[in-house]
């Protein structure tokens, strides 16, 4: 495994690559508070099933590929997931993305559904099938408080940092119980975070994509979308941020004209691939195997 440059545009993204050239392509995308390297356990595997697997920086994580602009709507992220594939030489690739990566994975999907051969996400149902199921899992509002609280510019941006990030720990501690980040790899996310415009970024991924106005009226991020690719979607029955429950309702065939399949992994949290590694990476090496063909 080795880190290469990747040039998308203006920008230069960090990539984790593992396998050879040539070899059916999978891309893993990371969310938040995250990085690539969180996808160490999972690229070796899958380079020893016969992928190329990268899991490149995602858009503002580093200062390398912070857009001049400032543009971090889903709609532009999306495409940058098209620009890895075109940096890889790739015509078509797989896709598994946890968190912020599962919604950018839903959105690459359904914008440029002939580049990818099948989807894989974990953690997070499509954006505008939540919207619609609050009203059957109301306790989804409280543990999305923080999403407003970012919202607010200034004092969301000194409490994140506040304590050595203290703010952030405590919300992956409720989101995953039992779990924690080992001190080797927080300090990495520390040292990324604290990078220049890196929290700016990471801020504003919540405050361009999930506007309480666009969820009330079901637009931006919240706006029906239909995703036609094959699409695994994983959930960790223990999640404290992204109730399991919204998997009972929010996945309708209508939604994924190419086939869909939710998976619940018991015990674990929202880092569901770090804390049960063998069992996600057991789900999708076998739906990578299943829709293996699609990618040439």
């Amino acid at each position: 495994m080795e880190t290469i440059e990747l040039r998308v545009g203006d920008a230069v993204h960090p990539t984790r690559i593992a396998g050879r050239p040539g070899d059916p392509l999978v891309l893993c995308l990371h969310g938040f508070p995250d990085l690539p390297d969180t996808f160490d356990g999972l690229l070796p595997a899958l380079a020893a099933a016969g992928f190329r697997a990268a899991a490149p920086t995602m858009r503002g994580y580093a200062p390398s590929c912070q857009p001049a602009d400032g543009d971090y709507t889903i709609a532009t992220i999306a495409g940058d997931v098209v620009g890895v594939l075109d940096a890889l030489g790739a015509s078509r690739a797989h896709v598994f993305g946890h968190d912020w990566g599962a919604v950018v994975t839903y959105a690459a999907g359904a914008r440029a559904p002939d580049r990818f051969a099948s989807l894989a996400t974990l953690a997070v149902p499509p954006p505008h099938r939540i919207r619609g199921a609050l009203g059957r899992v109301p306790g989804q509002v409280l543990k999305s408080w923080y999403q407003l609280f970012f919202q607010v510019p200034g004092l969301s941006d000194r409490a994140v940092e506040r304590r050595d990030w203290a703010l952030v720990r405590w919300l992956c501690a409720r989101w995953s119980p039992g779990f924690a980040f080992d001190e080797t790899r927080w300090a990495a996310r520390r040292a990324a975070f604290g990078a220049p415009g890196v929290r700016q970024a990471m801020l504003s991924w919540y405050r361009q994509n999930l506007s309480p106005l666009d969820l009330i009226r079901g637009r931006g991020l919240f706006a029906p979308m239909a995703v036609p690719v094959p699409t695994l979607a994983m959930s960790g029955a223990r999640d404290g941020y992204m109730d399991t429950r919204l998997y009972d309702h929010g996945l309708p065939a209508e939604d994924f004209p190419a086939g869909v399949r939710v998976e619940r992994l018991e015990g674990v949290g929202h880092f569901a691939h770090l804390e049960a590694p063998a069992a996600v990476e057991g789900l999708l090496l076998g739906w990578l195997a299943e829709h293996r063909d699609r990618a040439t």
